[in-house]
C-alpha cells in the first residue's frame, strides 16, 4: 500500500537550495542576484510568466552479459533552461554553459516572444525559498558503492538466475545510477531546488528448451542508494524473470475474439497509466483533444474505480519533492468512484484553465519544455480477494505482466501486449498463452470494470514514459481488476 508523504521541511529545503548554489551557481560566479538580473531582462517586455531551470547531472551505467562487463559508462550533464510565457505562446532556450553572459543572452532571446498588450507585466522581486517536500534522501547513489561491488552485484545476480533452473541459457543484467540536482527560479521570485538520487537493477534472461527459446525479465529500483539491492531484493528479480521465461516455455498461441479479461496487480498498472492517465493530463484538455476534456463531474468509469496521481510517495521511482517548475507535488484524485474529478496540470496550463497546478511539471532535463506529465499513477484497490476475481472467469484470459503498449490521446484507443498470461475455462487456470494483445478503448474499458481485488500493489520501480520525444521515470500500480468484454487479439 502506499505511504502518506511526510511533512514538508523546511530545513531540508534550505540544505538542497545550498546544495544547488554549489553545484550550479558558485562554480560559475553566479548569485541570487545573476537570476533577478536575467528574469529582469526577460520581464521588461510583457509576460505571463518566465523562469531559468539550472540542472547537473552525474550518472553511471554498468552492464553485464555473459559473466562478461559489456560496457561501463559515466558522464556529467550541465545547463540552465530559460522560459518566457505569453498568453499560448512560449519561448525557450538553453545552454550548457553556464555562465552570466549566456545566460542573460539566453534572457534576451526568449523575450522577444512578447508584444505590447497582448499580455501582463510580471514584476520581478526579491527571491521566495518555495516549501518542498522530504521524500528521499539528498544523497549521490553513485557514490554509495565502488566500482568492484557494483560489478560484483551483477555478477551475484547473473549466478543466481543461472543456478536457478538449468534452462536458463543466456542473463542480461544491468546496473544503472543518477544524481540530479535542480535549481528553479521564477519570475515570481520563487526559488526552488532538488536533490534527486536514482537506481535500477535490470534482469533479462532467456531459457531454452527442445530448440524453443524464451524472455524473461524483470528489475526494479527508486530513490535509494545502492544499498537497498539487498540479496532478498534481487533475488526476487530472479525469481520473477527466471518464471517469467520458463512460464514462456509451455505458453500456447493465444485465443482471440471478445472476452473477460482480469488484469493481475502492480506493472499492469501501466495499462492504467497509458489508456487513461495521458488523457487526463492538463494541455490535452485544454486544447480539447482528450476524450475527456470537459467532463469534470461526468462518469467516465464503473463505480469503484478511483485513479490517483501521486508524486508524494517516499523513494518512489515517479515521486518529486518538487515538480520541474518549483511546484511542491501532491496527492491529485483524477476519478473518484468513477466521477471525474480533475486533471493534471503544469503551471502554463493550470493558468490558462483558471485552476490551480498539481505539482505535475516535468521536463527530461534542462534542455527541454515541463509540460503536464504523470507522477506515480494507480488504482486504490476494492474489497475482492484476487482468487475469487480469476475464478470468477467462466471464458477468458488472466493477464500477469505485461510488455509494451501504446494509446492514441484523442480517440483513447489502446493496445497492449502481455508477457505472461494464462488462459482460464470455469474459474480454473489451464495452460499459460503467448501473443495475447489487448486491444480497446481506455474510457469505454474502465465503465467495464466488474471487480477490484484488495490487492493494489505498485510496480518495483522500472517505470519509463515518453511523451513528445521527452522521457521521465513514473510508478505505476493498480490492484487484481476483472474487466467485461474487452477484445484480445491473439495468434490462435
Amino acid at each position: 500500500m502506499p505511504t502518506m508523504a511526510p511533512m514538508i521541511a523546511v530545513e531540508a529545503t534550505i540544505a538542497r537550495l545550498q546544495t544547488a548554489r554549489e553545484l550550479l551557481l558558485a562554480p560559475f560566479g553566479l548569485d541570487e542576484s545573476s537570476l533577478l538580473k536575467a528574469l529582469k531582462v526577460i520581464t521588461e517586455h510583457r509576460v505571463d510568466d518566465a523562469d531559468l531551470y539550472f540542472q547537473y547531472t552525474r550518472s553511471e551505467g554498468w552492464s553485464l552479459e555473459e559473466g562478461i562487463v559489456k560496457s561501463g559508462s559515466f558522464g556529467i550533464d550541465q545547463g540552465v533552461g530559460v522560459r518566457a510565457i505569453a498568453g499560448e505562446k512560449t519561448a525557450f532556450a538553453y545552454s550548457d554553459d553556464i555562465s552570466e553572459a549566456a545566460l542573460l543572452d539566453a534572457a534576451r532571446t526568449v523575450r522577444t516572444i512578447a508584444s505590447a498588450g497582448q499580455s501582463r507585466r510580471v514584476k520581478v522581486g526579491g527571491h521566495t525559498i518555495a516549501p518542498s517536500r522530504t521524500l528521499y534522501g539528498g544523497f549521490d547513489p553513485i557514490a554509495s558503492l565502488d566500482s568492484a561491488a557494483k560489478v560484483a552485484l551483477l555478477e551475484d545476480v547473473e549466478k543466481r538466475a543461472r543456478a536457478k533452473d538449468p534452462r536458463i541459457v543466456q542473463v542480461m543484467a544491468g546496473l544503472g545510477c543518477e544524481y540530479d540536482v535542480v535549481l528553479i527560479a521564477r519570475a515570481d521570485g520563487t526559488l526552488a531546488a532538488d536533490v534527486r538520487p536514482l537506481i535500477r537493477l535490470s534482469l533479462t534472461v532467456i531459457a531454452e528448451q527442445a530448440g524453443r527459446r524464451e524472455v524473461g525479465s524483470s528489475g526494479g529500483g527508486g530513490r535509494h542508494d545502492l544499498s537497498y539491492f539487498t540479496p532478498a531484493i534481487t533475488q526476487g528479480y530472479v525469481d520473477q524473470a527466471v518464471h517469467a521465461a520458463l512460464v514462456n516455455l509451455e505458453a500456447r498461441p493465444a485465443p482471440a475474439g471478445e472476452m473477460t479479461v482480469v488484469l493481475g496487480n502492480g506493472w499492469p498498472g501501466i495499462l492504467l497509466h497509458e489508456a487513461v492517465g495521458h488523457g487526463l493530463e492538463g494541455d490535452f484538455n485544454r486544447k480539447g483533444s482528450s476524450v475527456f476534456s470537459g467532463r469534470i463531474g461526468q462518469r467516465v468509469a464503473a463505480k469503484g474505480v478511483t485513479v490517483l496521481d501521486d508524486g508524494t510517495l517516499p523513494d518512489r521511482r515517479g515521486s518529486l519533492n518538487i515538480d520541474d517548475e518549483g511546484q511542491p507535488t501532491q496527492r491529485t484524485v483524477l476519478i473518484e468512484d468513477g466521477i471525474l474529478r480533475g486533471y493534471m496540470q503544469d503551471a502554463t496550463n493550470a493558468r490558462l484553465m483558471k485552476t490551480a497546478p498539481t505539482g505535475n511539471g516535468r521536463r527530461e532535463s534542462y534542455a527541454h519544455l515541463p509540460m503536464p506529465r504523470m507522477t506515480n499513477t494507480y488504482m486504490l484497490a476494492g474489497d475482492r480477494d484476487p482468487k475469487e476475481i480469476v475464478a470468477s472467469i467462466d471464458r477468458g484470459l488472466y493477464a500477469v505482466n505485461f510488455g509494451g503498449g501504446q494509446v492514441d490521446i484523442t480517440s483513447g484507443k489502446f493496445v497492449f501486449s502481455a508477457s505472461e498470461a494464462y488462459w482460464v475455462e470455469k474459474g480454473q487456470i489451464q495452460y499459460p498463452v503467448k501473443g495475447a494483445t489487448l486491444i480497446g478503448n481506455g474510457p469505454d474499458a474502465m465503465t467495464r470494470v466488474s471487480m477490484i481485488g484488495n490487492d493494489l500493489a505498485l510496480d518495483s520501480g522500472v517505470g519509463t514514459c515518453g511523451k513528445e520525444g521527452q522521457s521521465v521515470p513514473v510508478g505505476v500500480g493498480q490492484p487484481t481488476l476483472r474487466i467485461d468484454g474487452l477484445t484480445v487479439g491473439g495468434t490462435a
